[in-house]
């Protein structure tokens, strides 16, 4: 049976902050702990196509893979999905953002099957979305705080 992940977290920072971090993709070798690099392949409007790749798993495998993914920043949402799938048969996501009391609101869902041949099957990697989903929100949620609590230090002494 295909898989899916449904997390969030709440983000004690302003919407526009939070999507600006999460959306540069550039910088998120230095927001997820799981990536080594990414390599912007082409930009179309609000789309993006890039390569991501990984740190060394414990089996000193690098994984990479190119995704596409288009924001659409005034209906607060990202689409994206695998265009090279390695051993997944499809893997699409969606992240959604909302204004919520004490700040935003991050709702991330995965739709995936893993090949038939792949080394792990759909109840694993459903576990293993879940397990590190968890983790990589509350570091991004922390970068995050952690940005928004030095601006505000910072326009606080500037005045």
């Amino acid at each position: 049976m295909p898989g899916h992940t449904e997390n969030e977290i709440t983000v004690a920072a302003p919407l526009d902050l939070v999507w600006d971090i999460t959306n540069d993709i550039e910088n998120w070798p230095s927001l997820f702990t799981e990536y080594a690099s990414v390599e912007i392949l082409e930009r179309r409007g609000e789309t993006t196509t890039f390569r991501l790749t990984m740190h060394p798993d414990d089996n000193g495998t690098v994984w990479s893979w190119v995704s596409e993914r288009t924001t659409d920043r005034e209906g607060r949402s990202v689409r994206a999905r695998r265009v090279e799938t390695g051993p997944f048969q499809h893997m699409d996501i969606h992240w959604e953002y909302s204004e919520v009391p004490g700040g935003t609101r991050m709702h991330w869902t995965q739709d995936f099957a893993m090949k038939p041949d792949a080394p792990v099957d759909d109840d694993w990697m459903t576990d293993n979305i879940n397990r590190n989903s968890k983790i990589q929100m509350a570091l991004i949620r922390d970068k995050i705080e952690q940005r928004d609590r030095e601006s505000r230090a910072a326009g606080v002494t500037a005045n």
